[in-house]
This record gives structure tokens, C-alpha cells and sequence, in this order.
């Protein structure tokens, strides 16, 4: 396992998982699928990056955050190590593009770390490891 671990969701769709797993396949970095319950269940013991896409697509009413991510976000201890976050949405939401990942930042204080569009292209997750690997980088300085 190489560098801070992150935990996603991905609906049928897919599209979050796909880039997930492409983090994954570059460097070895460890992904879990907060789809699966007994991952939503796990408290994480140390930091980690959460990749969430944005459901809402202009009707205030509806729910910005997968519900799999609120749960797993119920944890203080989750809560407490989660040190940002990475959003994927889809333009056509407008100005609900990226919701979930912004509205999250400002209420925990965690800094999106980066956004793509629907599964994101190469570019996208070469630039997205990228930032992952500073970050990985800054964790073990603060650390040592």
C-alpha cells in the first residue's frame, strides 16, 4: 500500500469507481468502495482522502452527499482523520457542479483537493496523483 488511502463512492454508474481504480493502478495507492457496508463500518486510523461524486442537479430538495458517504462520515473518528477531499460531478448540474465535495469542505474545514468531470480523463488522474503524492509527502514531513 502506498500513500494516504482513499475511501470513495461510486454508484452502478461506475464512473467514480473508474477513476478510484485508476488512482489505484498508477501508484499502488490502497481505494475502498464506502458502497460496500463493511467498508462504510471500518474507522479509518490515520488519514485519509475521500472521493465523492455530486448527486444534486438543481432541485434544492434533493440530497447533495450519497447517503453511504454521510454514514461513514458519522464516525468521529473518520470525521477527525479525513484530510480532504477529492469531487467528481457532471457539468450539465450547473452551479450544483461539485456540490457534494465543496458543501462538505466548508463544513469540515478539509481543502478540496481536486475535481473532474464524470470518471475524469488520464490528464485528470495524473494531475490527481500528483496532488495525492504532495500531500503523502507533507503527511510524512509532519510526521517525522
Amino acid at each position: 500500500m502506498h500513500g494516504v488511502p482513499v475511501y470513495y463512492y461510486s454508484s452502478t454508474s461506475g464512473l467514480t469507481r473508474r477513476f478510484a481504480h485508476h488512482l489505484a493502478e498508477r501508484d499502488g495507492r490502497a481505494v475502498f468502495n464506502l458502497a460496500d457496508a463493511d467498508v462504510r463500518r471500518t474507522e479509518v486510523d490515520g488519514p485519509w482522502v475521500l472521493l465523492t461524486p455530486s448527486y444534486k442537479a438543481g432541485n434544492d430538495d434533493q440530497a447533495t452527499l450519497p447517503t453511504a458517504v454521510t454514514v461513514f462520515l458519522r464516525s468521529p473518528v473518520n470525521r477527525r482523520h479525513m484530510v480532504g477531499i477529492i469531487g467528481s460531478g457532471n457539468r450539465n448540474f450547473g452551479v450544483f457542479y461539485q456540490a457534494a465535495a465543496r458543501e462538505l469542505a466548508a463544513a469540515s474545514g478539509r481543502p478540496v483537493l481536486f475535481e473532474f468531470e464524470l470518471s475524469g480523463t488520464p490528464e485528470d488522474v495524473e494531475m490527481c496523483a500528483r496532488i495525492l503524492a504532495d500531500l503523502d509527502a507533507a503527511l510524512a514531513r509532519k510526521a517525522s
